[in-house]
């Protein structure tokens, strides 16, 4: 199967079966994917405070109802459960398990919160004839934390996350045009250049994901990642969350362009 034009739910039934493990980048490549945030019902308000205050690291696609695995705007013949190639659990803020199944880890007071994927928007840059260097070497994206604080709410607080593809000059000022117009997945870079100005110390030792080669003459382009909240409940310490596992997304029913707002 060409898993870049297959259906989002064609994809879904290979990973819910098991036949699937491996970043979801290129796949499905007209829809949105998404990141994923599960926590207890008692701390749903306060993130949902704080993606209202965070919007370009943490865009909401769907919330779910307390208890349920379903999310019904985006993918209501989905289950959260099964539906992410991997999965991670944290618990006070330390990485416990990764896991290719989290319905074990489910319980009914937990609230899942999608938001907006960075993925969703390489398809329409491979179709204005960008090259997306992590599709191209087969690896997942660089992902990197840095010095940029999220604004607090409630109880969250930490850095803000980024992905990075390095690209040409010319290049990455089509690829600012290209995501500017995609604000439900991320917009428009956040950082062009000197990684050290974001607090990135070494651009070849990612945080989450895999480096990637940057060219003579390219320069590092980096967007506002999903993987935030990740860093976050490092930060923070809730007593359980569960997450997808970097550059391992859920892939929605929706439409990159229904997210488009030009």
């Amino acid at each position: 199967m060409d898993l870049a034009k297959a259906s989002p739910a064609e994809v879904r039934s290979l990973i819910r079966a098991g036949e699937l493990d491996k970043p979801t980048s290129g796949m499905c490549a007209p829809y949105a994917q998404a990141n994923m945030a599960v926590l207890p019902k008692e701390l749903a308000f306060d993130f949902l405070l704080f993606t209202q205050r965070n919007k370009i690291p943490c865009p909401v696609l769907d919330v779910t109802e307390a208890g349920s695995p379903v999310p019904k705007l985006v993918a209501p013949g989905a289950d959260l459960r099964y539906d992410i190639p991997r999965y991670r659990i944290y618990r006070h803020g330390e990485l416990t398990d990764e896991v290719t199944d989290a319905a074990p880890f489910w319980r009914d007071d937990l609230v899942a919160f999608l938001l907006g994927c960075s993925f969703s928007f390489e398809g329409p840059m491979i179709e204005a004839g960008l090259e997306i260097r992590h599709i191209t070497d087969n690896h997942n994206v660089p992902m990197y934390k840095t010095n940029i604080e999220c604004v607090p709410a409630g109880v969250f607080h930490g850095p803000m996350v980024v992905s990075m593809r390095p690209m040409k000059p010319a290049d990455a000022i089509r690829a600012v045009q290209i995501t500017t117009r995609m604000p439900f997945v991320h917009g428009a870079p956040i950082h062009i250049g000197d990684p050290e100005a974001i607090g990135i110390s070494d651009i070849d030792k990612p945080d989450f994901g895999e480096r990637s080669d940057i060219k003579p003459g390219e320069v590092p382009v980096f967007w506002a990642c999903g993987v935030t909240p990740q860093a976050v409940a490092m930060a923070v310490k809730p007593e359980f969350m569960i997450t997808h596992a970097p550059g391992y997304m859920f892939i929605t029913d929706v439409l990159n362009s229904q997210l488009s707002i030009m």
